[in-house]
């Protein structure tokens, strides 16, 4: 597999998922979560990671209950 075929799953602070190419350096105020894996697989592991799609401000900031 060339360096090119391989992406990050990447996160910021909202706790936002997405794809991000390895061969590009990883935008400020964005984090990587695993190792570098092929896109598909990536996608796959943000389906598991990312079950609430509410930002994470938006949660906390919602009553409880």
């Amino acid at each position: 597999m060339m360096h090119q075929d391989l992406f990050h799953v990447v996160v910021n602070h909202e706790d936002q998922y997405s794809v991000w190419p390895t061969y590009h350096d990883v935008p400020q105020g964005w984090r990587t979560v695993g190792e570098p894996s092929p896109r598909e697989d990536c996608l796959r592991r943000i389906e598991e990671l990312w079950t609430d799609m509410t930002p994470k401000s938006l949660r906390e900031a919602a009553p409880a209950g």
